[in-house]
């Protein structure tokens, strides 16, 4: 007997799946305020040089505030005052010949910077002067967030499976919430950095154990409701950065404000059941018939826990697996899993690569960031109920390459539409948008029954690596804008493409089983059917 059935008779889909779903929900808020959250906190306002210090006598007294910056500060080509530069000494000519051409040393601040405080109260840009030529600074503790997603991935993708999803789970809350929390305290920019390095890399925990949990828990029917609906979760923390960035000004306040709800999840993380098919997977019989007796009680189902029996589960239980502790190398001992290993990694690596090089743009529109930020995670919405409904429609393969190709061609369309046709750029830019994160929305889904039980978290740990190294290297991409504007779109699009056509070579997991050990994927006759 197959777990699938055991689960399908004692109510695969019920109150204490959504219970399980309602209590995930609640970290999987905190993602995306922290994996978006540099869109703010490192914004980077107006600024021009701080020309306080000054010597204030003389002619200097006699000026008013805008005459003493017009002789201290050069313009820009935008017609406003230099971000970076000053006279080095008063020009009181241009009092009288105004903007006339003439030739001025120029140097670097001498004395900082004056910011404009009007959108953003504080900022790491403002808290430690990270402007001009320690600007790229900024997008660094982006870098070094990701790069802890990145070394988390590969950590909690081995513990998950070698110590089980609830207990990684809980030290994915705490590690997170303390370390979250401590940045928002941290008195100089290295202690920050470091600091959200630590945070990335507990989050990640949350993100693959949660996704796992409650798909481990479905029945075969009804895998893809949980998948798509505990993913709307996302959109929620994602609407509600927006939010919180729009009310909470300050950088320190609004980090304290998107860990808040981890205070939460720890209360609530008793309740949370171990996942049954870890534990036969790993000879943890008696636990299993626990959680699994649990899940009778809880969707009313008690006419059916006779079918819950010792040596019912035991049967199930594979003894090849018991005692077994599998590491990322059984990703590539065979040759099937060889292949499924490399190309989920193409396809990670794309559908990561193209969300956050919209997602991080989000001055790419021209909006207000607040309404840009609040637009890109308001269709996610739909794009997620869509793929929810295409999922059992056309299946997973298709919904997977599909959204990748055309966003692929939407962001093609907005390299060669011109500016002045903005509108149409917005409406194409969403449509993208949306578009990438049904690809996101499926990729969890998809991976998960991919992969067997017993590699199923290496698998998620090994693919979200590959996810966290494209986010890395986003911003990157588009700082590639100061050699060629199109350059990064074109990058993003082809990578977009490319990872589109690879996901068309994997196997379709539509109304089928989750593989529970490796046997299992290479007994597949063919790897595409």
């Amino acid at each position: 007997m197959k777990f699938e059935k055991i689960l399908e008779e004692i109510g695969g889909f019920g109150p204490f799946q959504m219970f399980i779903l309602v209590l995930l929900c609640i970290p999987r808020i905190v993602l995306p305020c922290h994996y978006l959250l540099n869109n703010f906190i490192a914004a980077l306002p107006p600024h021009r040089c701080d020309i306080s210090t000054l010597e204030n006598g003389g002619l200097f007294r006699n000026l008013t505030q805008q005459q003493r910056l017009t002789v201290s500060l050069p313009l820009g080509e935008d017609g406003g005052f230099r971000s970076c530069e000053m006279f080095s000494e008063p020009q009181f000519q241009l009092l009288v010949n105004g903007s006339k051409l003439f030739e001025a040393t120029m140097v670097p601040c001498q004395s900082g910077w004056v910011y404009d405080n009007s959108t953003f109260t504080s900022t790491l840009a403002t808290e430690w002067d990270l402007v001009c030529d320690r600007k790229s600074l900024t997008q660094t503790t982006s870098s070094i967030f990701f790069f802890g997603v990145m070394i988390g991935s590969i950590a909690f993708g081995f513990l998950s499976d070698r110590y089980g999803r609830r207990n990684t789970l809980l030290a994915s809350y705490i590690m997170a919430a303390v370390f979250g929390f401590s940045s928002a305290f941290a008195n100089s920019y290295v202690v920050f950095a470091v600091l959200r390095f630590f945070t990335g890399f507990g989050l990640t925990g949350i993100g693959v154990n949660s996704v796992v949990l409650s798909i481990e828990w479905a029945d075969i029917d009804h895998r893809s409701f949980i998948g798509v609906i505990g993913s709307l979760s996302w959109c929620l923390g994602n609407m509600l950065l927006a939010a919180f960035a729009y009310l909470v000004n300050d950088w320190r306040n609004l980090t304290m404000t998107a860990t808040a709800p981890l205070g939460l999840a720890i209360l609530t993380w008793w309740w949370i059941p171990e996942s049954a098919r870890w534990l036969l997977a790993h000879g943890k019989v008696e636990k299993a018939k626990f959680y699994l007796d649990k899940c009778v009680k809880f969707n009313k189902r008690g006419d059916q826990s006779d079918k819950i029996k010792l040596e019912t589960l035991s049967s199930i239980e594979n003894e090849e697996n018991k005692d077994k502790n599998y590491t990322y190398l059984d990703l590539i001992k065979t040759p099937k899993m060889r292949k499924l290993t490399l190309l989920t990694g193409i396809v990670w690596y794309g559908v990561a690569s193209t969300y956050y090089g919209i997602s991080l743009n989000i001055s790419g529109l021209g909006l207000n960031i607040y309404l840009t930020h609040f637009i890109y995670a308001a269709i996610e919405v739909p794009a997620k109920l869509m793929t929810y409904c295409c999922l059992n429609i056309v299946g997973r393969r298709k919904c997977q390459a599909g959204p990748l190709l055309l966003t692929g061609l939407c962001i093609a369309i907005n390299i060669f539409l011109p500016q002045d046709l903005w509108h149409l750029r917005i409406i194409v830019g969403i449509l993208g948008k949306g578009l990438s994160e049904a690809a996101f929305t499926t990729v969890y889904l998809y991976t998960t029954e991919l992969y067997p039980t017993v590699v199923r978290q290496n698998g998620l740990g090994y693919c979200s690596v590959m996810s966290r190294l494209a986010v890395s290297v986003a911003p990157l991409i588009l700082m590639l804008e100061d050699v060629w504007t199109p350059l990064p779109q074109i990058i993003i699009c082809s990578v977009a493409s490319v990872s589109g056509l690879v996901a068309l070579l994997l196997p379709e997991t539509l109304k089928e089983r989750l593989p529970e050990t490796i046997q299992d994927v290479e007994q597949k006759t063919v790897l595409v059917n």
